[in-house]
């Protein structure tokens, strides 16, 4: 199954194939996947970069994606990249002969997920080709409000004047805030914020329901969980931007809903 993602910012890693350069990795950024892996494998001469040009193939094998904006994804770029130039991978130590890139770079990538600002952010991590997979090293696997994820994703262009597509339930458009309780204004940026449980009437203001997922954390300025005054269902912040902006079409197919990766968590 391909997943469509409106609103892509993600962060890649390639994996070469050539026999006289297998196992050399790249990091990169993209906003299309598919098409920023062709580019690869076309050479510098269709948008490659100079260090992929003329040694793929290349496959790329994992995607980190769900950033807010492309300037997030790309502080996350460069320090993947240069962990030991980042002040927040100090504590990373550095590769021995021993240890193989991808494996390295793992590793990177498991403690950037533990530390600030990363460690609030609602990502999702994306294994692309399963053949690859490996399991994070123990005691680093990632927060339990950052799902890991398999299969390929598209990013879909959103077309101006796009709107998220209201769930069931929510067709009549709310008059008041469930928090505060003050009607909404017409301009775009009171829209409110919808539960996508089936049945949930929530319709909130996006500082509100910040508010309340933040009570018991005050001093933190994005949320990461928190219990849906409506239906008092368990719902990750991340769920619910992704669900306003339409990020994703479909938010349960693609296995990252609040209850079953929470379920499946509680489980292992």
């Amino acid at each position: 199954m391909v997943v469509e993602v409106r609103n892509f910012f993600g962060v890649y890693l390639l994996y070469c194939t050539n026999p006289r350069y297998q196992g050399r990795i790249y990091i990169g950024f993209t906003v299309n996947p598919e098409r920023r892996i062709d580019q690869h494998n076309g050479g510098k001469r269709r948008g490659g970069a100079w260090k992929t040009s003329g040694r793929g193939p290349w496959d790329m094998v994992l995607i980190v994606h769900g950033f807010p904006s492309d300037v997030a994804a790309l502080r996350f770029e460069w320090a993947w990249q240069h962990p030991h130039a980042s002040r927040r991978l100090t504590h990373v130590t550095r590769r021995t002969s021993r240890e193989r890139q991808f494996d390295f770079h793992l590793r990177v990538l498991a403690h950037m997920l533990q530390v600030a600002p990363w460690c609030r952010l609602p990502l999702t991590i994306r294994w692309l080709k399963q053949e690859y997979r490996r399991d994070f090293p123990r005691g680093l696997e990632p927060p339990l409000h950052m799902p890991v994820a398999f299969g390929q994703v598209r990013a879909v262009k959103e077309t101006k004047g796009m709107r998220p597509v209201p769930s069931e339930g929510h067709a009549a458009a709310p008059k008041r805030c469930s928090v505060c309780l003050k009607k909404f204004q017409d301009e775009d940026d009171d829209t409110p914020l919808h539960c996508f449980h089936p049945g949930c009437t929530l319709a909130a203001h996006i500082t509100c329901l910040a508010q309340v997922f933040l009570e018991k954390d005050p001093h933190q300025f994005l949320p990461i969980e928190g219990q849906c005054p409506c239906c008092k269902n368990l719902v990750l912040w991340g769920d619910l931007i992704h669900h306003f902006k339409g990020c994703y079409g479909n938010l349960e197919a693609d296995l990252t809903s609040s209850q079953d990766h929470w379920a499946n968590e509680l489980q292992q």
